[in-house]
């Protein structure tokens, strides 16, 4: 798991990676700023206040929009990251694995449907952080252990269901449901961290691909991609 982890980690810096990284960070700030727009054009056409109380009301505005984008944009990310996750699987294997079959590319329907799963995946994790920041006594544990299984699940199946039909890889999951947890506490201890939560849908599936790959040879299935329609 720790060799896996760091593999996932150091090929964060590779070219490929950065390529899509800068692709979500630009999307992701460009849909804020037509957002900053958007709220300003409204606000400025359809509230009429005095012009000290007008002032202030759009420098607390722009402070909330600065503090709610730490939180904002990990989810928005992860919803452009899902788009090119596979992407992202695929160079993994071929770094690393590349005496074995490749994985299936999913289906481009299938591919919108799991950037929108990751989507809310990931919005549940910044709710529960935002959560936890405001209400004092709530036990990390309980933060670790539901979004260490909700992520584990996840990008596991996302890396398997390039090489198996989802039932299978469901079926893998569960079988090796301790491993695949404790991998998810790692991404959530990662998704935890502002900043470097921004990295989490590369990470994730990049760790993923390793882990899958272990598995199955132990299983095996030697990394045979065999994938069915």
């Amino acid at each position: 798991m720790l060799t896996a982890a760091s593999q996932a980690f150091q090929q964060l810096f590779t070219p490929p990676f950065r390529v899509v990284l800068f692709k979500c960070l630009g999307f992701t700030i460009g849909l804020l700023v037509v957002l900053i727009i958007a709220a300003e054009w409204v606000f400025g056409h359809f509230v009429s206040l005095p012009g000290w109380i007008e002032t202030t009301i759009e420098w607390l505005g722009g402070l909330a929009l600065v503090f709610g984008s730490i939180f904002v944009i990990p989810p928005v990310t992860s919803l452009i990251a899902g788009l090119y996750l596979d992407e992202i699987a695929g160079q993994v294997e071929r770094v690393y694995y590349p005496a074995d079959p490749p994985g299936h590319e999913l289906p481009v329907l299938q591919s919108i449907g799991i950037a929108l799963k990751f989507f809310l995946v990931v919005v549940l994790v910044n709710v529960l952080v935002l959560f936890l920041l405001l209400v004092p006594g709530i036990n990390l544990i309980a933060f670790y252990l539901g979004n260490g299984y909700l992520l584990g699940r996840e990008y596991f199946e996302l890396a398997a269901m390039r090489h198996l039909p989802p039932a299978e890889a469901k079926q893998l999951r569960r079988a090796h449901k301790g491993t695949i947890f404790l991998c998810g506490v790692v991404i959530a201890g990662l998704a935890s961290v502002p900043i470097l939560n921004l990295l989490t849908p590369l990470f994730a599936t990049a760790f993923m691909v390793h882990i899958y790959k272990g598995i199955a040879r132990r299983g095996g299935l030697g990394g045979l991609s065999v994938r069915r329609a």
